[in-house]
């Protein structure tokens, strides 16, 4: 244990619920800007601009009265989650902290830095890469056999998703991290599966930029093999600060007083 000494399992309790209420007031205080921050600076316009250029002047439609401020308010929502994702990962981190020994804590804020830096990456390279790719490879199959009626809803349900499951897979890094840090995964394990890795990496690009088999998924596959790269050689460093603990306690284990 990091501690010195063991805190009764009902103060946990209370300090778990005192960090769901902080965690949530977060989530809240992050809705109530991204809300603000959508409706004034009318953010749903400029998230329309990739499929644009594909809808020949024409709008996005919506089909119910309340749509509008469906959109406006899920949108609000994720951008809302996203802006308190740092103070959520710090809540968590501070429950489990206590249980953590001081090679392990002095990462944390590093790992926090991490996981949002990261979430970012994928979600810019998911909206200025891949979304307009797809579209327009979307859009080229059925122009000539189809009249476009393209609803807010199905265009803003499709971005999301894509967003945030690329946002999702650059947590690579940081997954493995923490598996590394638990004794889950080594580098040697990672390293065995290069391979693997590589091919995944080439199928999952090709899933999500379809149409072009070698090109686009070539050039998503770079950044995704990447990825596990860095998640090798960041097991490898705690692997190797482990080891280094693990000696150093070992050695003063077996000093003689003198």
């Amino acid at each position: 244990m990091g501690s010195t000494g063991e805190m009764p399992f009902l103060d946990h309790l209370e300090e778990l619920r005192w960090r769901i209420i902080w965690s949530l007031g977060a989530v809240l205080v992050g809705v109530a800007i991204a809300f603000a921050l959508v409706y004034r600076f009318d953010l749903l316009t400029w998230m329309q601009g990739p499929i644009l250029p594909f809808l020949h002047g024409r709008k996005l439609v919506y089909t119910a009265p309340g749509e509008g401020f469906s959109i406006l308010l899920q949108t609000s929502i994720m951008v809302g989650i996203v802006l308190a994702l740092p103070v959520l990962i710090w809540q968590v981190y501070a429950f489990l902290s206590p249980a953590l020994h001081r090679h392990e804590k002095r990462i944390a804020i590093p790992v926090i830095l991490g996981v949002v830096g990261l979430f970012i990456g994928g979600a810019a390279l998911a909206w200025y890469y891949v979304l307009p790719l797809t579209l327009k490879f979307l859009f080229n199959l059925g122009d000539k056999a189809f009249d476009q009626m393209i609803t807010v809803s199905a265009y803003f349900g499709f971005v999301t998703s894509m967003v945030l499951a690329m946002g999702a897979v650059f947590e690579l890094p940081i997954a493995v991290l923490l598996l590394s840090l638990f004794g889950l995964v080594t580098p040697k394990f990672l390293a065995k599966y290069r391979r693997h890795a590589l091919l995944g990496s080439y199928v999952v690009a090709a899933i999500i930029t379809p149409g072009d088999l070698f090109v686009t998924s070539v050039a998503l596959m770079v950044p995704l093999y990447l990825l596990y790269e860095v998640s090798i050689l960041l097991s490898l460093i705690v692997f190797r600060k482990k080891a280094a603990a693990a000696a150093a306690e070992s050695a003063a284990a077996h000093e003689v007083p003198a």
